[in-house]
């Protein structure tokens, strides 16, 4: 299993956010469609009624960012509540409905700019084609079957998104 930037990829899945588990909200991206994962959100989706799939709420690393994590978690631990991943809205634009999904991030001090960036244009060209969505889920999940370990340094990650963007 590997986060490249907003993405969780776990053999041949390939999620927004991180993978969840148990009743934990999540969205996993298929060839077919969109699933909504967890408790009151099970959903699905296919790709060609979905016009747009956009991701909001994504902490994106700063130091304002960075200090209130810092802050949030020692009061968090500090007075014995539990540490819980902030959480990101992916929203589904159709021709006559628009929907909001909750998925956790998969990164605890927030994603880069320039891999939120790549992120969300990955995730508009998948709803530009079938082609184009076959192909990309497709070099996304084989990397993931072929990746061995925890997730790559920054620069890779980039590297990843972008080349994905090209196929």
């Amino acid at each position: 299993m590997a986060m490249v930037g907003l993405f969780w990829i776990a053999e041949g899945d390939v999620y927004v956010g991180a993978k969840p588990s148990g009743l934990a909200p999540g969205v996993r991206l298929s060839p077919e469609g969109v699933t909504a994962l967890g408790d009151k959100q099970s959903a699905f989706w296919l790709w060609d009624d979905i016009h747009e799939l956009t991701v909001e709420n994504v902490p994106v690393k700063s130091l304002k960012l960075h200090l209130g994590t810092m802050v949030d978690m020692a009061l968090t631990l500090g007075l014995g509540g539990e540490d819980e991943a902030p959480t990101m809205t992916v929203r589904l634009q159709m021709p006559d409905d628009e929907v909001e999904l909750t998925a956790y991030t998969a990164a605890a001090s927030g994603y880069s700019q320039t891999e939120y960036d790549l992120s969300r244009a990955l995730l508009s060209r998948m709803t530009e084609g079938a082609a184009t969505l076959h192909t990309t889920l497709a070099a996304m999940a084989e990397w993931g079957r072929g990746h061995e370990g925890g997730s790559p340094r920054a620069a890779r990650r980039e590297e990843l998104l972008g080349a994905w963007l090209e196929v």
